[in-house]
């Protein structure tokens, strides 16, 4: 198996491999902010958050995923979720993805520090060739954010799936490669000391 469980660590936060026994706390984290009510999104609510971890521990099971749930270090409660998915052993591939945080954890070091923690994983223990992000195309704000960490968008996938609702979506492709994992190093640590 490529993806091996693991516990990643940096000053305000701690990703921690994900357990059925997360899904309550998964769900009081979602409801900051009511985040399942995001029609573009993903995020699990109190119906489908036990669905939402069978599936990410599936994806697992089968080597191509290594879910985790993220913990704030201050108050040592879950406050979001995040995990390498559609791994690719043969071509060292691998996606950061279904990605999101309590509504009152976004807009501050969280996310830096979380990509950062992956990331460094992925190309110096995983010795991925690529890390690809992918997001819906009118989520401006994950865009935006993915584009902030350094990745380069690769190109969108129209019509890239449907929704239980019917509606196709618009894939926006970034990514980050091998050679530019050292400058994306140095932007996220500069980005990092200015929450010091």
């Amino acid at each position: 198996m490529w993806l091996q469980e693991v516990e990643l660590v940096s000053r305000s936060v701690i990703l921690i491999p994900l357990r059925e026994t997360h899904i309550e706390a998964l769900v009081q984290a979602a409801a900051d902010g009511c985040l399942w009510e995001l029609w573009f999104t993903g995020v699990p609510s109190k119906e489908s958050a036990s669905a939402y971890v069978k599936q990410a521990l599936l994806d697992q099971e089968k080597g191509v995923a290594l879910p985790f749930v993220v913990i704030d270090r201050a108050t040592n409660t879950v406050i979001g979720s995040t995990r390498f998915c559609n791994a690719d052993l043969k071509n060292q591939r691998v996606e950061i993805g279904y990605t999101w945080y309590a509504k009152s954890f976004q807009r501050s070091s969280v996310n830096t520090e979380c990509k950062q923690l992956l990331l460094t994983h992925a190309f110096e223990t995983l010795e991925a060739i690529a890390v690809e992000f992918r997001t819906h195309w009118h989520n401006l704000a994950s865009r935006q954010a993915i584009a902030r960490l350094g990745a380069k968008q690769d190109g969108v996938l129209r019509n890239h799936q449907k929704s239980p609702e019917g509606i196709y979506r618009d894939t926006v492709v970034f990514s980050i490669i091998d050679h530019e994992w050292p400058a994306v190093k140095c932007s996220l640590a500069s980005k990092l000391a200015r929450y010091r």
